[in-house]
């Protein structure tokens, strides 16, 4: 990822993420809120329900009490007691006479179910009014409680009971039920049994959610208000029923259900409208902000990097002008960061020149301590390298290859270091022990410059300069382009001055022999290319009649290249 994409994202993304993040915290405070405000509004609502009904209850209860002293009721139950265990007319003709007396209590006060029973709850008569009228039941098919609901001919009702006493005695209890309709509560609720749905005013939700709902409110404890999710939505159920815990009696419950989502959606869509506008607004300027400081910050660092690769593909470290800290927009960090990086630049840039001004005094000294061994052979490794490059710039080497050639050749004989000094400067000819001798040079100036650094490119001159075309030189045989290019080019340059310079066992021969001996080389110990080369800068400057003399080889070489020889920018002063 580019720095400006990731300068951008780190200045803009935890911007957003905070908006987003406090968006969800007052929403969801907001939100809470709502819904703690709604449940207590649904509490109070809940409280005023059961004062209503708690009202409407103890007005029965004294309806039923002024019942209860009926001496006619009184008389019956009386009679209906004394014959309860028989099973003869006299029973059946006190039960209805019961029922009668019940029925016409129950036209006067407007229940629909009314029963009797004995002082431990046994029922002993009940009436019912159904399609218009009324009709006695087997008081066995019911247990009502005398507080709540019960279930009978597939309808539900609500109990009230009062005791029926004569003086001190409990003659039994008068239970009146009337119709329970779920549809009469003003808020939503369900009514249960024994955990399962018995009817719902939900809307008409109730076919898509029953299991879903049975499920929710079997887990939700039957005392006390809780929360559930149907459909998606929370919802408050609190209990309630005759006593303040909701307990119906029967197995029956009955529990409100609110939607809280419904309460806070309003509120949750005026915050949704209100953090959008004003989040995209925040947004936008977060985008902007970000976008110009980003800018600001990586436009001088990518000038920075951008500098620093063209120095590697240049070598040369540049120094930064007030043009970057000027685009910088004044940042402190940037300004100190190109003041650093001139002052190294410049650090490391006088340190290169030192060390290239250090090697090439050492280069030479290396040269010059090899050639002072021998007075015969002074200057011959300069002279070497003069020819060299003459030859690589005929051939059109690169600038590298002519760098291997200039300072391979001043390094060619280093090994010689390590020959005694009888078998270098003896004046007659060699035997083949000190001729083996003479040839490990190579391979010692390889290993006494191969532990150098930076001496690396310069080993295949020191080390093939006396490879031969034809595979016959040493130390390895290499043939053709197994040896490199510029140990090709050093190797002709070595023979020619080795060929013209006056040694203690012969004196130098003539410049036009030593070019038709290197001619006669061509193909078996030198690269024809190579010979070619040479030969054709040679004989154009012979074509000028220049005499040549053969005491001053490097005048010699002057005379016979010409133009083609330059001073090595690598030879200083003393050469």
């Amino acid at each position: 990822m580019r720095l400006g994409v990731r300068t951008f994202l780190w200045s803009f993304l935890p911007f957003a993420l905070l908006l987003t993040g406090s968006f969800w915290a007052v929403q969801r405070m907001v939100v809470r809120a709502v819904r703690d405000q709604f449940r207590a509004s649904a509490r109070e609502t809940q409280v005023s329900i059961a004062r209503l009904r708690s009202s409407a209850e103890r007005r029965n209860g004294r309806l039923l009490g002024i019942v209860a002293e009926n001496p006619a009721l009184k008389n019956g139950l009386q009679l209906m007691l004394e014959h309860r265990g028989d099973h003869d007319p006299a029973k059946t003709a006190a039960r209805r006479t019961l029922e009668d007396q019940l029925m016409e209590m129950g036209g006067e006060l407007g229940f629909e179910v009314l029963l009797v029973s004995d002082p431990v709850g046994e029922p002993l008569a009940a009436v019912m009014f159904r399609d218009d009228r009324w009709t006695p039941f087997d008081p066995g098919a019911v247990r009502p409680p005398r507080q709540g609901y019960f279930n009978t001919a597939d309808r539900t009702y609500q109990a009230s009971s009062v005791a029926v006493d004569q003086a001190d005695e409990n003659l039994g209890i008068l239970t009146v039920g009337e119709p329970f309709e779920l549809s009469s509560l003003p808020i939503p609720a369900v009514f249960m049994r024994d955990g399962k749905v018995v009817e719902s005013n939900l809307d008409g939700a109730l076919p898509a959610v029953t299991p879903e709902l049975e499920s929710s409110l079997r887990n939700c404890p039957m005392h006390t208000e809780c929360e559930v999710r149907l459909a998606g939505a929370a919802y408050l159920s609190m209990p309630m029923g005759a006593a303040p815990t909701g307990e119906a009696g029967n197995g029956f419950q009955l529990r409100s259900l609110q939607n809280l989502d419904s309460a806070a959606r309003p509120i949750q869509s005026m915050l949704r409208n209100m953090f959008s506008l004003a989040g995209l607004c925040a947004l936008v300027g977060a985008l902007l902000l970000s976008s110009v400081s980003s800018r600001s910050i990586v436009r001088p660092i990518s000038e920075l990097i951008a500098r620093l690769r063209e120095s590697e593909r240049t070598g040369e470290l540049p120094e930064f002008d007030g043009g970057v800290e000027g685009r910088s927009g004044g940042v402190h960090e940037i300004r100190a960061l190109t003041d650093s990086f001139n002052r190294a630049a410049a650090s490391v840039r006088e340190g290169r020149e030192r060390l290239r001004e250090a090697l090439v005094e050492f280069i030479q000294s290396l040269a010059s301590a090899l050639d002072a061994r021998d007075p015969y052979t002074a200057g011959h490794s300069r002279r070497v390298s003069q020819y060299a490059c003459a030859v690589a710039r005929n051939m059109g080497v690169s600038p590298k290859e002519l760098d291997e050639i200039r300072v391979g050749a001043l390094l060619h004989d280093i090994g010689k270091i390590g020959v005694a000094d009888a078998i270098l400067q003896k004046p007659g000819r060699l035997t083949d022990e000190e001729n083996r001798i003479i040839q490990e040079h190579p391979t010692i100036g390889r290993k006494i410059l191969e532990g150098v650094q930076g001496f690396h490119p310069y080993l295949p001159v020191v080390e093939l300069h006396h490879e031969n075309w034809d595979g016959t030189g040493y130390p390895h045989g290499l043939r053709r382009d197994a040896t490199p290019l510029t140990a090709r080019i050093v190797k002709i340059a070595d023979a020619y001055d080795a060929m013209t310079s006056d040694r203690p066992y012969r004196r130098g021969m003539p410049h036009e022999k030593a070019l038709v001996a290197i001619a006669n080389c061509s193909g078996t110990q030198m690269d024809p290319a190579v010979v070619d080369a040479f030969l054709s800068m040679s004989q154009n400057k012979a074509e000028l009649g220049l005499a040549l003399t053969s005491s001053d080889s490097l005048q010699r070489l002057a005379d016979a290249v010409g133009a083609h020889i330059e001073v090595s920018p690598l030879v200083g002063k003393g050469s």
